[in-house]
């Protein structure tokens, strides 16, 4: 069995070190479904109008926090799943097109919906987006 790819191994990593950092700020970052509530929650206190608020948690190191979010929500959905976290090391937009394959072969994008969230808003509720990608797959 060949090595995971390096993104890969960050995803999963940062997934569970951002669930940390979010459970020590006082949300209920545990991998469950519900939990993507909370990811939800977090995007509203610290993003107004597709920025990160001033001295809020996104005002520093956006792009690794994004990301970390990112890795967090896609564990949530592979956890409940199944499936594998698929990178390509070489990919110069790596970041962005880190997936998810499900057992079913439906290929997941988190990070794009976690940037879709951030920039968005609400509309991109990442809660649905975990719920749907889970019950319709």
């Amino acid at each position: 069995m060949t090595a995971q790819p390096k993104i890969v191994q960050d995803a999963v990593a940062l997934a569970d070190q951002i669930s940390r950092a979010l459970s020590q700020s006082g949300y209920n970052a545990d991998f469950s479904l519900e939990s993507l509530k909370e990811v939800d929650r977090f995007f509203d206190e610290h993003v107004t109008s597709g920025k990160a608020k001033a001295g809020g948690l996104l005002s520093q190191q956006l792009g690794a926090r994004l990301f970390a979010l990112g890795s967090y929500v896609g564990e949530v959905i592979r956890r409940h799943k199944g499936g594998q976290w698929q990178g390509d090391d070489n990919d110069p937009q790596g970041e962005m097109n880190i997936a998810i394959r499900l057992r079913s072969g439906t290929i997941l994008w988190p990070i794009q919906s976690v940037m879709k969230r951030f920039k968005n808003g609400a509309e991109d509720s990442i809660w649905v987006y975990g719920v749907a990608s889970v019950s319709a797959h």
